[in-house]
């Protein structure tokens, strides 16, 4: 028998909610795979895994995906999109300006990409720079938080659910970085692209499978059942789980229509990091994304 499991590997957080809907309602089985699913402890961790073949898709930032090919010469690309990220800069209840956090220090995933070139933009544009704040490398969302709340660190980028649990806890949701930098192409999934060619007949079939998904959550009479799987997922209550669900299903700021990339999204990405690397912008979108597999994903879903 032929193995049609794909491994991978993300985030724990809200974005997982289209895995829960399709274990939920049997989607996997629709389009005859299985998908084993690993939460990841860093950005470091994921890339590892995916670039030594112990895992075959990674759900995350892009820029994630941008680094192993820029840094790392790995020959990945991005082939699903989602959202521009329901992130928010949390601090310390007594910050009150962006002048407070001078020498204070700043807690991220790793140092040099995703939510951390976000993090120094917001900084940049209110008068911070490298030299005005520390930065800690501390690995995934749960982990900051942990740290924010032992006061080891003085502010960092959480996701849904983590930054309602800092809310909880007395921290301060200090700003939205949306407000600051605009359309950003957040979270989207990526692989190898030897793997992709070698498997795509599976990989367009996870793709249909986590669209589906998608197409089901933004449908308001399935609201219900969605809150119920975030509750018992990420084991939030009533109130975490409908303001959760909520902002994925915000038709500006939520989960795209099927999960759709977006270039001007990508090239404040790319921007960003060509900035904070003090590099030249020598590429484009097309050199990260392949839409190839996602259209058949598509086009499969459609004529079934």
């Amino acid at each position: 028998m032929i193995d049609r499991t794909i491994k991978v590997i993300v985030f724990p957080g809200v974005q997982n909610l289209p895995h829960y809907v399709a274990l939920e309602l049997g989607l996997y089985q629709k389009y005859q795979i299985d998908v084993a699913l690993t939460y990841t402890h860093s950005s470091q961790e994921q890339r590892s895994g995916l670039a030594d073949n112990t895992y075959d898709f990674a759900h995350s930032a892009v820029d994630n995906a941008v680094a192993m090919v820029d840094v790392a010469g790995e020959d990945v690309c991005i082939v699903i999109g989602l959202d521009q990220a329901f992130n928010k800069l949390v601090t310390q209840p007594t910050i009150s300006s962006y002048d407070d956090l001078r020498g204070k220090k700043l807690g991220v995933d790793a140092a040099d990409t995703a939510f951390a070139l976000v993090a120094y933009e917001m900084l940049r544009q209110n008068g911070l720079n490298s030299e005005d704040y520390f930065v800690i490398p501390i690995g995934a969302t749960g982990y900051r938080l942990d740290a924010l709340k032992r006061g080891e660190i003085d502010f960092t980028m959480l996701n849904l659910p983590f930054n309602l649990y800092a809310k909880e806890a007395g921290m301060k949701l200090f700003d939205d970085p949306y407000r600051l930098i605009g359309e950003y192409q957040s979270t989207g999934g990526f692989v190898k692209s030897t793997w992709a060619k070698q498997n795509s007949e599976l990989l367009i079939s996870y793709l249909a499978s986590y669209i589906d998904a998608i197409r089901w959550i933004l449908k308001v009479e399935n609201r219900d059942l969605a809150i119920q799987l975030l509750m018992q997922n990420l084991k939030l209550t009533v109130e975490m789980a409908t303001l959760s669900y909520n902002q994925i299903t915000d038709p500006v700021a939520g989960f795209r229509k099927d999960a759709e990339f977006t270039t001007k999204g990508m090239q404040k990405v790319l921007s960003l990091r060509a900035d904070f690397k003090g590099v030249k912008l020598e590429k484009d979108t097309n050199d990260y994304y392949d839409n190839t597999y996602y259209l058949k994903a598509i086009e499969s879903i459609n004529l079934g």
